[in-house]
């Protein structure tokens, strides 16, 4: 046997199934359906209690009310009237994207739900078993699952290995393997077993289960606001509060130039609703529950925004070596015998030492021996008396005893020690090949022999883990985003070495423990860098935990995903990459709606201020660049312009905007160069062909 057998996510790479269809909705933007559906969803919503947690639109909602009291006083006053309805519709527009943003996870939850069955548990007390409602589990309880049984609670396999259908949760229709002992030893409760008999121990509690958090995750009720988010909600009610103070200064200004007229309550909260910034304000809810719904789709669950903000400004990715950037699998490439052995004698040995190996290297160097130098692929069954010697954790090495013949292969130290015992003789050139494969990013394995002639070194056996194709471009991608890729392995540092080079990361931790991950981790973050990496074992959870974005594997063990704060239900290592690149998209769709709607202020101000005081000060009339027909018509045109543009933007809030591996700096050049400018030039080309087609409307123009 190889001496290492890497662990492989059954989803990682290969694919071993087709995705079924899990009720995931795509990005269709403004399904009718959808939209119909969200409606009593948005009108719902505008109750103070939810308005009043986003500052800015609960203004809105109260400067509509106002105006509506207004309007009723005066029911002629169709102006008064039209903006009522424009400044409803604003806020309307604004929980309209929430809500279409919600009833995307309210789709995928109720598939979760279907998944989500009363079951009854077996539960062993002592020897016996009984029969009790899944709900009654505790703790700790031992539960027995056979074929055909639903897996009544979330745990971790103690006894049995069984295959199990998944597909309820990750939408993967080929089985899984679950077993006791592992890195694959958690289970999750609605998912079904296909054959064999397991021992559960439950491990979370009825209404926690992992189909639980994934529901309230996706219908939004576990979603709290991140960092950023408050931060913004707290700048954005700020500028409120500024326009809000310089609204209210205008009216005694009004009124000393004898422009009272121009400054009624209704032009002065149409003024106040148009400066505030409504776009951003309506639309931030809804591009945070976008960002979760993006990482849902691609089956990540995330136990809170926090990470997914964090994953957004990572500095540094940790990424094991096996399965991640290599494909896992190591192959039989060469077989390398020493001076005065021919490699026909070393391919005979080699797969006579691998028969009763059922790794993939073990059957990849049978095959390899059969193919290259025409020996015929023989069976256990054909060695008559034959005596196998199965790989251990102390020996480091495997083999076969038969025809008076002893054949080992395994780690070179402890293949050359067993030679050394018997009293052989190591050719000098042994070391030299064994180094030379590992400088090449190989991973070289001795075979050695005993029979009449003595013990003796036949050659060494060159595994190869093929870096998997276009790793070496994601990371220049990487880095070009100014973050630092570091490659963990348990490999020796020659062989870590170049698998490094070859696949282009920036560094390497080689024969990595989980201290040392630990001290990896908190050494880049004491230098004020966000760390994420991935893991899947028990020992993998103390640096999961301490790290800033923890991916943890559906396959792993329930502490790994308890220490992460994001598990990946397709256990696909490199998935990683795309949840860095989500959070990235996530802050960039927010910085870059945030500079539109600022922006957008410029110009609306250049279509109110000057309509309103341009008959008490004709200087003003100047400022009115567009040309707007009236000062009616001029205000009415920037509070619709402003009510349209939210509906404009709210596939672009939902979808994200398009990410780019580019730096800082260049970035914000972009964002400032495409939404700044166009925040500016827009509303100028809006509000003007709103004002012309109003000006057409008899009695108003």
């Amino acid at each position: 046997m190889s001496t290492d057998t890497p662990t492989r996510a059954p989803h990682s790479d290969v694919p071993t199934g087709h995705k079924q269809d899990t009720g995931k909705v795509g990005a269709g933007l403004f399904d009718p359906a959808q939209l119909v559906k969200s409606l009593p969803d948005a009108v719902r919503k505008l109750h103070p209690k939810v308005m009043v947690k986003s500052p800015v639109m609960f203004v809105v909602l109260v400067g509509s009310v106002v105006t509506t009291v207004l309007a009723a006083l005066n029911p002629g006053d169709w102006f008064g009237w039209a903006i009522t309805a424009w400044l409803w519709l604003t806020t309307l527009f604004a929980n309209l994207a929430e809500a279409v943003a919600e009833g995307r996870g309210k789709a995928q939850a109720d598939t979760l739900r279907k998944a989500k069955t009363d079951t009854v548990a077996r539960r062993l007390v002592g020897p016996n078993e009984e029969r009790v409602p899944g709900t009654d589990l505790r703790i700790g309880d031992l539960v027995v699952c056979e074929a055909g049984d639903i897996i009544p609670g979330d745990g971790d396999v103690v006894e049995g290995v069984a295959s199990v259908d998944e597909s309820a949760i990750t939408g993967e229709s080929a089985p899984v393997i679950r077993e006791s002992g592992g890195d694959r030893s958690a289970v999750t409760g609605g998912t079904k077993v296909l054959s064999d008999r397991i021992v559960i121990k439950i491990m979370t509690k009825p209404g926690e289960t992992f189909i639980d958090r994934m529901i309230n995750l996706v219908e939004g009720a576990a979603r709290q606001k991140t960092p950023n988010e408050i931060a913004l909600n707290i700048l954005l009610a700020s500028l409120t509060i500024v326009f809000l103070l310089a609204v209210v200064t205008l009216k005694p200004f009004a009124i000393y130039a004898g422009a009272d007229d121009q400054t009624s309550l209704i032009v002065l909260t149409a003024l106040l609703v148009c400066l505030i910034p409504t776009t951003i304000g309506a639309l931030l809810s809804a591009i945070g529950i976008a960002g979760m719904d993006r990482l849902v789709q691609r089956n990540v669950l995330a136990m809170s925004g926090r990470a997914v903000e964090a994953a957004g400004d990572v500095s540094t990715l940790l990424l094991d070596k096996t399965g991640t950037i290599t494909l896992g699998n190591r192959q039989a490439a060469e077989f390398v015998p020493v001076r005065g052995t021919t490699a026909a004698e070393l391919a005979d040995a080699a797969q006579l030492s691998s028969l009763a190996d059922e790794t993939p290297e073990g059957r990849s160097i049978v095959v390899l021996a059969k193919e290259k130098y025409g020996l015929r692929e023989r069976h256990q069954g054909e060695l008559t008396g034959a005596e196998w010697v199965p790989f251990t954790a102390q020996t480091r090495m495997s083999g076969v005893d038969v025809d008076g013949r002893k054949v080992r292969k395994g780690a070179t130290g402890s293949v050359i020690a067993w030679v050394k015992e018997r009293g052989g003789e190591v050719a000098e050139d042994a070391r030299e090949l064994n180094d030379r494969i590992s400088q090449a990013g190989g991973t070289p394995l001795l075979v050695a022999l005993e029979d009449a002639d003595g013990a003796r070194v036949l050659g060494v056996i060159h595994l190869k883990d093929v870096v998997k194709e276009g790793m070496r471009e994601r990371f220049v991608e990487l880095r070009r985003m100014g973050i630092k890729t570091v490659m963990i392995t348990g490999d020796n540092p020659l062989t870590a070495k170049a698998i490094a080079e070859e696949a282009g990361v920036d560094d390497f931790l080689a024969e990595a423990t989980p201290e040392d991950k630990m001290a990896l981790i908190r050494s880049e973050q004491a230098g004020g860098k966000l760390v994420a990496m991935t893991g899947d074992g028990t020992n993998d959870a103390p640096a999961l935990a301490q790290a800033d974005v923890g991916v943890a594997m559906n396959t792993g063990t329930s502490a790994a995903k308890e220490a992460g704060n994001m598990v990946d239900l397709d256990s696909n290592p490199t998935k990683l990459i795309e949840i860095v690149e989500i959070g990235k998209q996530l802050l960039i769709t927010r910085g870059a709606l945030t500079t539109f709607s600022i922006a957008n202020d410029v110009a609306k101000y250049f279509a109110i201020i000057p309509a309103m005081f341009a008959v008490a000060y004709p200087s003003l009339d100047r400022l009115n660049i567009m040309n707007l027909s009236s000062p009616q018509s001029a205000i009415l045109s920037a509070v619709v312009f402003n009510a349209l543009v939210i509906v404009a933007l709210v596939p672009l809030a939902l979808k994200g905007v398009r990410y780019r591996p580019m730096s800082a700096d260049r970035m914000l050049r972009r964002n400032l160069g495409v939404y700044g400018l166009g925040g500016l030039i827009a509303p100028f080309i809006g509000i003007k062909l709103i004002d012309v087609l109003i000006s057409l409307i008899p009695g108003i123009g």
